[in-house]
């Protein structure tokens, strides 16, 4: 009997053992998967989607979509040259997601019901906080969307904004005439050439074409918001451990800004850390990661070669870039804004 009670006694401290022991992850199937191959297939734009993913006189890609590819790249690799842009139109996201012929989807994407549970998506952290907006010729003198009964109105294909336009119409008792095309340039052209008198989408993109037009003086963004969506990175459902890189990558970019750590000034903390925290998670210390199968100096490469969120959204969006837009909402939380990094401990 007491042989039974010691026996029973080991058994359970094994298990608590075995509970408490820590995860030592050596990668999910996408990470081994992409490191086999020895580049990152991430989505770009079949067209120009100005500020987020477009193409210079060059022929290379740029924007704040294509940087957070070339991050999570850099994670990976330590290289954000090792990246692959896959050219994809709205509708073939969700096809090249499944089919593997892209290893994540970043490209203005919002995370909703019907992709979590209908398409067998995942999605990251929200990288960027955005509102649909409709911008009308300013010659048909409109106050608000209310006042654009019988109007057409161009949207988008392939995305929630014909939804939502349907949606929020249908609230205010107005109808209007969707015109609904599948490019931007397409959709953009037929807007601004007066086929349309409405152009529904998201805001920062109305925002960039009006400023790429130079014709801000003879268009209005309506003060009506349509929606408040939250742009994450979308992954394949069953492979937590990409989920993982993808928003400790997010929260790299954050934590960096939060702590004032910049592509300029890297080398200069980690070789003098100002906190444990800091000191781990450049890699002076270990365990940044060991648990989501990369290096430790993984955070630390992406912030050398990528910069962090700030530097980012400046040259792609804000005050470097030709857009000159201003963060609002999509800013740290110390600035008022909605975005914060996960904690590094």
């Amino acid at each position: 009997m007491q042989f039974l009670k010691w026996g029973a006694a080991a058994a359970l401290a094994l298990s608590l053992v075995q509970i408490s022991a820590p995860a030592q992850a050596a990668g999910g199937k996408t990470l081994e998967t992409v490191k086999a191959r020895g580049v990152l297939n991430c989505t770009g734009h079949d067209g120009s989607y100005l500020g987020f993913a477009e193409v210079d006189d060059k022929g290379n890609w740029k924007g704040m979509d294509v940087d957070l590819c070339r991050a999570v790249a850099t994670a990976v690799f330590g290289d954000p040259a090792k990246l692959k842009i896959v050219p994809i139109s709205w509708a073939q996201r969700w096809p090249s997601l499944q089919s593997g012929d892209v290893d994540i989807v970043i490209k203005a994407s919002g995370g909703t019901l019907s992709r979590d549970t209908e398409l067998g998506l995942q999605f990251s952290m929200s990288y960027y906080l955005g509102t649909t907006k409709v911008m009308a010729h300013k010659e048909l003198n409109l106050k608000s969307l209310k006042d654009a009964e019988g109007g057409t109105i161009c949207i988008p294909a392939g995305t929630t904004i014909e939804q939502q336009v349907a949606a929020y119409s249908q609230k205010i008792g107005i109808k209007l005439e969707p015109v609904v095309i599948e490019k931007t340039e397409e959709l953009e052209q037929a807007y601004f050439s007066g086929r349309c008198d409405l152009y529904a989408q998201w805001g920062p993109v109305l925002a960039i074409a009006r400023v790429a037009k130079g014709k801000v003086e003879d268009h209005v963004i309506l003060p009506d918001v349509i929606a408040v969506e939250p742009e994450v990175m979308i992954l394949r459902q069953g492979d937590d451990n990409w989920v993982d890189v993808a928003n400790w990558t997010l929260s790299a970019l954050l934590f960096a800004e939060q702590e004032g750590i910049t592509s300029k000034n890297v080398d200069e903390i980690k070789a003098k850390p100002t906190s444990p925290a800091v000191a781990k998670f450049l890699g002076a210390a270990p365990g940044m990661g060991k648990g989501l199968g990369l290096p430790d100096d993984w955070a630390y490469n992406v912030i050398k070669k990528v910069g962090n969120y700030a530097e980012i959204f400046d040259r792609d969006l804000g005050k470097d870039s030709p857009y000159k837009m201003d963060r609002d909402l999509t800013n740290l939380w110390t600035n008022g804004g909605v975005l914060f990094p996960l904690v590094v401990d």
